[in-house]
This record gives structure tokens, C-alpha cells and sequence, in this order.
């Protein structure tokens, strides 16, 4: 009853509201006339005056060049270039962050002021640089605290003999090379007040960072997290970038003070003040890290301490003189250990340093990078000298130390290569020596420029590097795979708690007699912006139940995790570079008339459009799920070993199976058809001849009926109809080819509304096995 009175109350609601806004209206105008016979006259006629379209216009600019709508402006460009240059990048395999940095250099002096000086000009006032320098140092501190946070200190214990030496190679080869270069730079590119000590341990560390989070970054893309050469890496970059943001914090205190003297007190302060920070600061932390581990707890109250923490920390070492990314850094590796603790607040900071606050350091260093003054060929060779000592003293380090610590030729030019990565680090160090006077305009360009080069070289050099020195001898390891009759299989899930369902096909499906099956599941990530730390975190949590069910069903997988630009097209590169025998990908099915419904739901207002859409849903009838959307055929066409796609309608298990002949090249099927029967007692079959294949073929006829002698009363032909909604409906499971299904998406007269749960199968011949030969006995 309540419902239906305010049903019907719904008319006098909006009749009451039609009467009185008009007399609202009325009063309202009645109130301003009189009001105006208040007015000045004098008033009233500069009003009139300047109530004129061309003020209007004036006004508008007058409005736009105000310091918060410019602010605003300045903004919206900052991030469209970065984010555009960002995803240009990551489409050639490269670090977004390369493409940002280039976006700053493109919105700066060296190109927009360049070429469009006015614009530059209007857009970039140097009165309002200020205003994006403030911001920027405030996404530089969140973005050190994150880093702070995601520096894992296991990976500093785990080898640490071999990666401490690693990484102090990485530090004293480049940072030497770096000061001899300095000797020969000082007399044409220092400022003369600026003392050669400064500069030379400026030029020194400037060739000695290592970009950690980029390197983490490039590591976790290639799926190195987990190997020895992903460890090594990983602990000798967190255990350089501790060691040069500590030699930092002494150049910069010995380039304020301008002596030795007075730096050793400025150290001697900062030393105090990270023991207290380690040795007071981080117990009460991990004490209060036991009690907050989850989102609901993680309150506004926390995190508001959290930040003033931060804040604290950042003020007391700008206040030592050295500066406050320091600070930063200290108060993210305080935080508690607590893996979840971490997340939640990185989840909390993250988004808006790193895509809101960090694009404007970009383009605020670009602004300050102006390459026009390398306008000489000389110039240009000293930026080319810059360049070879940056990556001969890098990787030339780290790669002979680790040659020496017992490492192939392969992982020890990995490393130097990994090493070698310096981009929003240096990029750090770089400003900062630009700020205190150090780095004059000239040098600083070069500089930049090394930065970007020797991040840009990172990807394609690991490529040659596997390229030519190959990780292992495919050829001998398939043969051995072959020996032992093992089976590999790849099921690649979306959302990997659906990676049970897939499972219990994998099993139903593959699993033969005389080979052993060998499943990895692999979860690929589309995004540029994951934590460090989050991929072995993801893989603990969200792939226990499929631990769990590889149990229950004696698989042994292994499980990945990966993070891509391109989801489909590393699911391909994985099958393909790890020889895979079968790709398993999970999908979903949506026929013509179902896709209409769900259209015309949202657009039954709007008769045009659903005409159109029903004249594109008529030449369509396979829609795949999110994670393969149309990109099944790009599966088929570049894997090299047979693809299944699965797709579920309400799966619940394998039972009353439907098998689907149309082609002659579908007799593979019958073998898939003679495992299901052997792997599960509940399995039963149904021959479907679209064709009458059977009764031309006479290999059909012979494996058919092998299969209902076999297995006698659970092989039968199917007479019925697939349009037999409630026969269909009977159904679990359905195996088709996918070339029969592209006949059968094609022939308007089959209706797939209501199909079981399918596998999509398309056969190419395995490298394992002759997967089409069905005369002899199964393998």
C-alpha cells in the first residue's frame, strides 16, 4: 500500500511544482525591477556600457589567464600529453615514464617555445612556474614515501653477499669515471663560483643512481620477478639506490656548506636522525602495523597520521639541509611490514602522486631542459662523451662484479643492462643539482639526455642480450619433455577464482594415458601502474583456490602473474616462447538475439541507433568475455600449438557431453570425445554429424564406432535438432571445432541461443603429439 501512494503521489508532486515555479519566477522579477530604481544612475550606465559581446570575449580570456584557472589549464595539458606520450611508449615496450619525461621536454622551451612561442608563453608565464614547481615537490614526496614503502628488505638479505658487491661496483666504478669526467668538463660547463669538489661529486652521482622502481618495473613485464636473475637484480638496485641516496644526502650537504667541515656536522645530524627514525620510530610502527591490516580499519584517522608523519619527516630533513625526499624515503621504509598494511596505504597514495602529482616533475624538468643550447657540434659530442662514461661506467661495474661473483656471461650483462636504468632517479638527483647551482643549463640538458637514453636502451638491450646468448636449448628440452610424456598445458583466466572451472576441463579434457599433464595458470594484468610488491602478494592470495583445486584433481601447476599493455598478445608470447602443447583461454557467448535484447534494453528509446545495431548484430554471433573480447582469433592464428576456448554458460561440471562433426578435419574431436569417457565415469556422449560426414568418410565411421564398443550404452548418435531448445538445454558440455563453429555462426538457419557450456578447439599438429590421428589407440 505504501508503495502504490507514493506511485500515485508522483502527478501532484509535479503539479505542484508546475504551479509554483512560475510564481517564483514572477516574484523574482518583480523584486529586481524595483530593486533597480535603487541603483546609481551612473551605475546602471556603465553597466549598460560594458555589457557588450567584445567585453564578454575579453572577460572570458581576463578569466583564463587568473593564476587558478591557469593553474587548471596548465594541469589539463601537463597530464594529456603525458598520459598520450605515456601510452605511445608502453605500445613499443617501453617505460611510460620515458614518454612523460619527453612530454615535458615537448611542452617545454626546446620545442613549444621553439615553435610556437606565443602559445608557450600564454601557457607557461614564468610567473606561474612557481606554482607547478610546489606541486611537483609535493608528488616527489609522496611518490619517495611509496618508494620507501615498496623497498623490500628481505630482498637486501637474500644474497646479500653476492648484490652488496654487485651494488657497490654499480656505485664506485661510474661514481670515479664520473669525477674524472668532471676534471674535464669543469673549465667549460661550471659556473666559476660553483668549487670543483661540488661539481665533481654532482657529476659523480649523476652517473652512479640506478631508477629502481623502473627497474623493478621492467623485471616484473619480463616475468623475472622469481628467477635468480630477477633476485639479483632486484636486491643489487634496492641496495644501490640505499647507497647512493646516502652518498646524495653527503654531496649535497658538502655543496651547501660549501666545505667538508661543516657537511660532516649536517651527516652527522642526519645520521641521528635516521637511527631515530629506524630504531624508535619503526617499532611503534610495526606494533601499530599488527593492529591495522585491513581497509575498514585503515580509517581517515590513520592515514591523516600516516601523512603527518611523512610531512614531519620530510620538514626535519629540509631543515638538516639535505632535502625532503629524504625524509620521505625514511617514512615509507618505518612503515609497518605488514604486507596488506602497505597496500592499503599505497593504494591511498599512489594514483594521485604518481598520476596526477609526478607528470608535473616531468614537465617541469622538461620546461627547465632546454636542448636548443646544444647548438654546436662539440656540444653535442660532449653529450655523446656524457652518454658512453654513463653506460661503460655502469654497466661495465656491475657487469664484471657479477661476472666475478660466479655468474654467466648472459645474467652478468643483464644486470649491467638493468643496472644501467636510470630515469625518474636521476632525473631526482639532476634537479635537485640544477636547483642548488650546480648543474648549469647547458650540462643539465646533457644530462637529461643521458637519462632518457640510458632508460630508452634498457628493453631493447635485454632483447639482443637474449637474442644472442639464448637462456637454454629449446629443441633439447622439448625432446626431454618428450621422453618423460609430459603434457603442457597454459590456462589463461581473466579472474583467476575462475581458473577453477578451467581446471576441471583442463583435467576432463587433456589428461591422457600416456602422458602426464603439466598446467600453468597464467593471470595477465592490463596497466602500466602496479606496485612492486603486489604481483607475488596477488599470486598468494587469489590463486589459493586454484591451489586447492590442483590438488583435489592431482594437477601439478605452476601459476603466473604478469602486467602488460597487451594482454593478448603476451598470453600469445608466453604459449610460444615456453612451447606450451595446448592454450586453454576462458570466454563467454552472447548470440545475436541475446545481444539485441541487451541493447535494446539501454536503447529501445532510440529507434534509429537500434536499427543500427541490429543490422550489425545479424552478421554476429560469437562474443567472446572481457579478457579475450575479439581477440580470438588473434589467439588461433599466432599460437603455435592447438587453442581451446572455453565458454561458459552455467558450467557446473562435464556429464552429458555433445560432440559436433561438420568437417572432415573433425575427427580430432572423437579423441578428445574417447578422453573425457576414459577420465570421468559420468561422461557420456552424443555424435552430432551436421554433414553426414560419417557415411563418406570412412575413418569417421571406424573411430566412432571403436568408441561405442568401447564404451558401450554411453555413445550414441544424436538425432535431434541443435534448435531443440529443452534436447539442448539437456546437455553440459559441447565440443566443436573452430572452423565448425564459424560454419555454424555463418548458417542462419542454426540457432546457438541455447548451447551447453563449450570448448572451442582448434587443432594444429602438436609438437607432442599427432593430435588428429584417431585410428590408433590414444596416447
Amino acid at each position: 500500500m505504501a508503495n502504490k501512494a507514493t506511485t500515485t503521489s508522483k502527478p501532484k508532486i509535479w503539479l505542484i511544482y508546475g504551479i509554483t515555479l512560475p510564481i517564483f519566477v514572477l516574484l523574482g522579477f518583480w523584486l529586481v525591477n524595483a530593486g533597480h530604481k535603487m541603483d546609481d544612475p551612473a551605475f546602471a550606465k556603465s553597466v549598460s556600457v560594458v555589457s557588450q559581446p567584445v567585453s564578454f570575449i575579453q572577460d572570458l580570456w581576463g578569466h583564463i589567464g587568473q593564476p587558478s584557472a591557469l593553474l587548471l589549464l596548465q594541469l589539463i595539458s601537463i597530464l594529456f600529453f603525458a598520459r598520450l606520450f605515456g601510452f605511445l611508449f608502453s605500445r613499443i615496450g617501453q617505460p611510460t615514464v620515458i614518454g612523460e619525461i619527453l612530454a615535458g621536454i615537448v611542452l617545454g622551451p626546446s620545442l613549444l617555445g621553439h615553435f610556437l612561442p606565443e602559445i608557450y608563453r600564454n601557457l607557461f608565464p614564468p610567473a606561474s612556474l612557481s606554482n607547478i614547481y610546489y606541486l611537483s615537490q609535493v608528488g616527489l614526496v609522496l611518490f619517495m614515501f611509496v618508494i620507501g614503502m615498496e623497498l623490500n628488505v628481505g630482498t637486501l638479505k637474500n644474497k646479500f653477499k653476492e648484490t652488496f658487491l654487485i651494488s657497490q661496483w654499480g656505485i664506485l666504478v661510474p661514481f670515479l669515471s664520473g669525477m674524472l669526467l668532471a676534471y674535464f668538463l669543469y673549465d667549460l660547463y661550471a659556473f666559476k663560483e660553483t668549487p670543483y669538489l661540488s661539481f665533481a661529486l654532482f657529476i659523480g652521482i649523476s652517473m652512479s643512481i640506478t631508477a629502481f622502481p623502473v627497474l623493478a618495473r621492467i623485471i616484473q613485464e619480463k616475468d623475472l620477478t622469481r628467477t635468480h636473475l630477477g633476485t639479483i637484480a632486484l636486491g643489487s638496485a634496492a641496495i644501490d639506490d640505499v647507497s647512493g641516496w646516502c652518498i646524495l644526502a653527503g654531496v649535497i650537504a658538502i655543496a651547501k656548506t660549501g666545505s667538508m667541515g661543516n657537511a660532516v656536522f649536517t651527516l652527522l645530524y642526519t645520521c641521528v636522525y635516521f637511527l631515530f627514525m629506524l630504531f624508535l620510530v619503526r617499532p611503534f610502527f610495526k606494533r601499530l602495523g599488527e593492529h591495522y591490516q585491513t581497509s575498514e580499519v585503515v580509517n581517515k584517522s590513520m592515514v591523516a597520521f600516516i601523512f603527518l608523519v611523512l610531512l614531519l619527516s620530510a620538514f626535519v630533513t629540509e631543515s638538516l639541509g639535505i632535502h625532503a625526499l629524504f625524509g620521505a624515503f625514511m617514512a615509507g621504509v618505518v612503515m609497518p611490514p605488514k604486507s596488506n598494511f602497505r597496500r592499503i596505504i599505497v593504494d591511498k597514495v599512489e594514483d594521485v602522486s604518481v598520476s596526477l602529482l609526478l607528470p608535473l616533475f616531468f614537465v617541469f624538468t622538461g620546461l627547465r631542459t632546454q636542448i636548443g643550447l646544444l647548438n654546436t657540434p662539440t656540444l653535442w659530442l660532449t653529450c655523446g662523451l656524457i652518454i658512453f662514461v654513463a653506460v661503460a661506467g655502469k654497466m661495465g661495474g656491475t657487469s664484471l662484479a657479477a661476472r666475478l661473483m660466479g655468474e654467466n656471461t648472459r645474467d652478468s650483462l643483464s644486470i649491467g643492462v638493468l643496472m644501467n636504468t636510470r630515469g625518474l632517479m636521476e632525473l631526482i638527483v639532476l634537479n635537485i643539482g640544477y636547483e642548488i647551482g650546480v648543474l648549469p643549463p647547458t650540462l643539465f640538458a646533457m644530462l637529461v639526455i643521458m637519462a632518457l637514453f640510458t632508460t630508452f636502451m634498457t628493453t631493447p638491450s635485454l632483447n639482443l642480450i637474449e637474442r644472442l646468448i639464448p637462456v637454454r636449448n629449446k629443441t633439447n628440452e622439448l625432446l626431454s619433455r618428450q621422453q618423460l610424456g609430459i603434457f603442457k598445458a597454459l590456462v589463461a583466466v581473466g579472474n583467476p577464482a575462475n581458473g577453477k572451472v578451467l581446471l576441471n576441463v583442463a583435467k576432463t579434457v587433456l589428461d591422457g594415458s600416456k602422458n602426464s599433464l603439466a598446467v600453468t595458470v597464467l593471470h595477465v594484468t592490463e596497466g602500466t601502474d602496479v606496485n612492486l610488491f603486489s604481483g607475488d602478494q596477488y599470486i598468494e592470495d587469489s590463486f589459493k583456490g586454484v591451489r586447492v583445486e590442483a590438488e583435489s584433481l592431482e594437477i601439478p601447476i605452476q601459476t603466473e602473474y604478469k602486467v602488460t599493455d597487451n594482454v593478448s598478445q603476451e598470453i600469445v608470447f608466453t604459449t610460444n616462447e615456453d612451447q606450451y602443447d595446448f592454450l586453454l583461454v576462458g570466454g563467454g557467448v552472447m548470440t545475436a538475439a541475446q545481444q539485441r535484447r541487451s541493447k535494446h534494453s539501454l536503447l529501445r528509446r532510440f529507434p534509429l541507433i537500434r536499427m543500427i545495431f541490429d543490422k550489425i548484430d545479424q552478421q554476429h554471433v560469437f562474443y567472446p568475455s572481457s579478457l579475450i573480447k575479439d581477440k580470438t582469433r588473434y589467439f588461433i592464428e599466432n599460437s603455435s600449438c592447438s587453442v581451446g576456448v572455453f565458454v561458459n554458460r552455467n558450467f557446473v561440471a562435464i556429464k552429458k557431453t555433445l560432440i559436433v562433426l561438420k568437417r572432415e578435419e573433425d575427427i580430432f574431436l572423437l579423441r578428445y570425445g574417447r578422453r573425457l569417457l576414459r577420465n570421468n565415469l559420468a561422461v557420456s556422449l552424443r555424435i552430432k554429424d551436421l554433414d553426414e560426414m560419417t557415411t563418406e568418410n570412412t575413418l569417421f565411421s571406424k573411430g566412432i564406432m571403436r568408441l561405442m564398443k568401447e564404451f558401450p550404452n554411453r555413445v550414441q548418435w544424436c538425432v535431434s535438432s541443435l534448435d531443440d531448445k529443452e534436447y539442448m538445454r539437456s546437455f553440459s558440455f559441447m565440443l566443436v571445432s573452430y572452423t565448425s563453429w564459424d560454419d555454424m555462426v555463418e548458417d542462419k538457419g542454426i540457432n546457438l541461443d541455447h548451447i551447453p557450456s563449450t570448448l572451442i578447439i582448434n587443432k594444429k599438429r602438436s609438437r607432442f603429439h599427432d593430435l588428429g590421428r584417431l585410428a590408433g589407440k590414444d596416447e
